[in-house]
């Protein structure tokens, strides 16, 4: 099945999620520590398979969720990487928020929920 997803919409459940996700950690005493621990990272993985939905949005689900769990991955494995010049971009805020600071196994079960969000909502809503 292929899909043409809309890109006005993606674009505002892009921003709508980066918004959820600051939040999130501004308001982290107020979140369930059980929901806290994967709540960030679920929200990142929902806005990185959103935003390859917005950018393929042709592709089918399951390889946008391919592409954006491998993405996920990825990035939290380059944090096992560490070379001042990787670490001077982890200091600043865009470097921290996009590439994270110390590996942890529990961020990889985070992306796989925020993942599955994202494609149970495109199957709900039939890619809309």
């Amino acid at each position: 099945m292929t899909y043409k997803r809309n890109r006005l919409l993606y674009s505002v459940m892009i921003i709508i999620v980066i918004i959820l996700g600051l939040c999130s950690r501004k308001m982290a005493n107020a979140i369930p520590s059980f929901l806290n621990t994967y709540l960030g990272d679920a929200l990142w993985a929902l806005m990185i398979f959103i935003a390859f939905g917005f950018i393929f949005r042709e592709m089918k689900t399951k390889i946008i969720a391919l592409v954006g769990i491998s993405f996920c991955y990825l990035i939290e494995m380059s944090q096992l990487y560490h070379a001042n010049w990787i670490d001077n971009i982890r200091k600043t805020t865009l470097g921290g928020l996009v590439l994270g600071y110390v590996f942890s196994w529990s961020d990889l079960i985070g992306y796989a929920i925020g993942i599955l969000v994202g494609v149970i909502f495109e199957i709900l809503g039939g890619a809309i």
